[in-house]
């Protein structure tokens, strides 16, 4: 497989047992102070999370989100009234290493309960043939970490076992904060789960039948999926959709399609899709949508994080040819 586990992290011992080192200066049992309708308010950094915690909060949290739809997460840039915004948040979930303006503003903040989900499972390096020697930085696409072999790949919402990880460790984190009502974030974060499971088992069911194994895609976000489904990915432009590719690169895509039998160029709905069309009129293939996640307009194809995770494998199931 061309995406592949390049620099594993150290084993992590589990989503529970890590919440007490992903919760950051807990402000102790008991302590966090309600908003005036009785809720915590809980600030999400992007749409995966947000999504997560308001599966696990319930009626007992107030969801906002740092990132507004139609925004690129990467290209995110925190207003001074932003983060004193998010300095009135009870709880902060974040996601380390995605969004370097949100690792800047959390960490001015002073929010007492801050979980960072990159400690609540175990992150990789994913690499794809050819992006090794992409630099972006030298384009002047420097998003605080790439594809090429270093950094480790933030993009686990898109597994739904890790994702499932996240929502544990979180909802142990909420437990914490506010114990009182304990036995609601369990019983939510257990509901989560199990959608998670039967999804996992969708995905694994669907996609284990192919006649290639090998898709193409602008945005190279697929990593963690395409290990956990037995596929490959090929990223034109590595982590910046919106980068232009070398013209090796290209070439490099085209031989690939051709030895891999593929058929489709994917692109996402928040990014352009002149790349992924250039390649297509250029090999003699199609295009299609395969959503990252990263949030949920009007031009998703589904309303939430499941519909659209469905709607990714129907794409998929088309254009790797399910047997």
């Amino acid at each position: 497989m061309n995406v592949r586990r390049l620099i594993p992290t150290a084993a992590l011992a589990g989503a529970v047992a890590l919440a007490g080192t992903a919760l950051t200066a807990c402000s102790g049992a008991g302590t966090a102070s309600a908003d005036k309708d009785g809720k915590l308010r809980v600030t999400a950094s992007f749409y995966p999370l947000q999504f997560l915690a308001e599966q696990v909060g319930g009626d007992h949290v107030k969801v906002d989100t740092l990132t507004k739809p139609g925004v690129e997460p990467h290209d995110l840039e925190i207003t001074p009234k932003q983060t004193g915004s998010l300095g009135e948040s009870n709880v902060v979930l974040y996601l380390k290493g995605l969004q370097p303006a949100v690792d800047n503003a959390v960490a001015q903040s002073g929010v007492k309960d801050v979980v960072d989900a990159a400690g609540l499972t175990k992150l990789e390096v994913h690499g794809t043939s050819g992006e090794e020697d992409h630099d972006h930085a030298a384009e002047g696409h420097d998003h605080g970490h790439d594809h090429g072999g270093t950094a480790e790949d933030p993009h686990v919402w898109l597994d739904p076992v890790k994702y499932a990880e996240i929502a544990k460790g979180f909802g142990a984190a909420m437990e914490k904060t506010d114990p009182g009502h304990a036995a609601d974030y369990r019983k939510n974060t257990d509901e989560l789960v199990a959608k998670l499971g039967a999804l996992d088992t969708e995905l694994r069911e669907g996609l284990k039948n192919t006649a290639s194994k090998t898709f193409i895609t602008t945005h190279a976000a697929f990593g963690y999926f395409a290990e956990r489904y037995g596929l490959d990915q090929e990223g034109i432009s590595g982590v910046d959709p919106e980068s232009e590719p070398s013209p090796a690169r290209m070439k490099d895509l085209q031989a690939i399609a051709k030895k891999d039998n593929v058929t489709t160029v994917f692109f996402e709905a928040l990014a352009s899709d002149k790349t992924a069309k250039t390649l297509a009129r250029d090999t003699g293939l199609r295009t299609d949508v395969l959503d990252p996640l990263e949030g949920i307009t009007d031009k998703s194809q589904g309303a939430d994080y499941f519909e659209v995770m469905r709607s990714n494998l129907k794409n998929l199931q088309k254009a790797l040819g399910t047997k």
